[in-house]
């Protein structure tokens, strides 16, 4: 996979993390499963746009954040 793609995994994990936040709770808030969070989140799969888009609002942070690469 893309170094990219792990960096922005890192990324939506570590702000996760920062609010307390679990991978289900996540999951819930974006329409979609703990498993799937979690192999976003170890760069496993990259989903589009519009799915980063959900992450960073529901992480209640701006998108460009998690994209400093």
């Amino acid at each position: 996979m893309d170094k990219r793609i792990e960096e922005l995994g890192a990324a939506i994990r570590d702000a996760r993390q920062a609010r307390g936040m679990s991978q289900a709770k996540l999951a819930a808030m974006i329409g979609t499963d703990q498993a799937a969070v979690s192999r976003i989140e170890n760069g496993g799969c990259g989903v589009g746009i519009a799915s980063y888009i959900k992450i960073a609002d529901a992480l209640g942070v701006p998108l460009k954040s998690l994209v400093e690469f």
